[in-house]
């Protein structure tokens, strides 16, 4: 009976265990501050997370296809200079379609390289994040951009605007959101990525174009990345051309703490946009204490190890290996 209740609450924390952390974190800060659950602070942080969320849903079919794309954070960069810059040359009518084929171009590439020519997606994803910053450093001359009329354009909608209250970040994270639920859960694209993720040699058996699946999700996600970059643009109406360093390991670990598995065909919408929140909240939480915001990316680092760690438990069935 006494084993029986270890592997039962072993096998519960392997499936839950963040979900309760996530939990005692929420009710500790509380406690702490009673600013943590104020209302404003709770809008502040969903806005403040809504460009992290976007493109983590991107990344949900990537690594539910059962590969990576460590190249988001730059091409996020791209996208919100490259908008920037063509406000001014060409207007923002034309400048948003544009910067959405140029960087879906390159999700385009991506999936090129690693679902057609079946190259390992850590590696590929690896040096593209490099050549994008590279891209992008060369497509600003290494400057930043800024738009030279602040108030006499409508681009602001995006990143400043709002509808009832709500600010329009959130609105678009949540909108995307439901779209990409219904194509992930309910269309045969959704299935197929789910098949290719969880055994892709059975998937090409069955007639499945497991390439072109694999490609397709490296296009959503490229296409999540610009949409996160109009947000940045928009919200800032200025950048750095660094603007999405570093962000693929916040995005990385949103997606694995909603339950997205590393080894394929597992996860959820839904449950990336919780990781999304999990790490707002935290890092929310952790300034609220006084912490220096560099903390945050080791705190950030725990919760990826912690993500891994309860990934592999939740297969095997407990939080610790038998053959240890």
């Amino acid at each position: 009976m006494a084993e029986l209740t270890r592997k039962g609450l072993g096998g519960f924390l392997a499936r839950q265990g963040i979900l309760v952390a996530f939990a005692v974190f929420m009710i500790a800060f509380a406690v702490a501050n009673p600013r943590f659950i104020d209302i404003d602070n709770v809008f502040g942080v969903i806005r403040s997370s809504a460009i992290l969320g976007v493109m983590a849903l991107g990344v949900t079919f990537v690594v539910i296809g059962g590969n990576l794309d460590l190249s988001v954070g730059s091409m996020m960069s791209f996208s919100t200079i490259v908008v920037l810059d063509l406000h001014d040359k060409i207007g923002p009518t034309l400048a948003i379609p544009s910067m959405f084929l140029m960087t879906m171009a390159l999700g385009a590439f991506i999936g090129i390289l690693v679902g057609y020519l079946k190259l390992n997606s850590l590696i590929v994803t690896l040096g593209m994040l490099s050549a994008i910053h590279g891209l992008t450093l060369t497509y600003s001359g290494g400057k930043n951009m800024d738009i030279a009329d602040k108030e006499g354009t409508w681009f602001a909608v995006f990143g400043q605007g709002g509808i009832a209250g709500v600010p329009m970040p959130i609105l678009m994270f949540a909108a995307l959101a439901i779209i990409l639920s219904i194509i992930l859960s309910r269309t045969p694209f959704g299935r197929k990525v789910y098949a290719v993720g969880g055994n892709g040699v059975a998937a090409t058996f069955s007639g499945i174009p497991r390439a072109r699946v694999v490609f397709m999700t490296y296009l959503m996600s490229s296409f999540c990345v610009a949409t996160a970059g109009l947000i940045q643009a928009s919200r800032s109406m200025g950048s750095q051309n660094t603007v999405g360093q570093g962000m693929e390991l916040e995005v990385l670990a949103a997606v694995i703490l909603g339950g997205a598995s590393l080894l394929g065909g597992a996860g959820t919408i839904f449950k990336t946009v919780i990781g999304v929140l999990i790490l707002g909240f935290i890092q929310n939480g952790l300034l609220l204490l006084g912490l220096a915001f560099y903390a945050q990316y080791v705190v950030t680092w725990i919760i990826i190890i912690l993500a891994v760690w309860l990934d592999i438990a939740a297969k095997r069935g407990g939080l610790w290996s038998r053959i240890a």
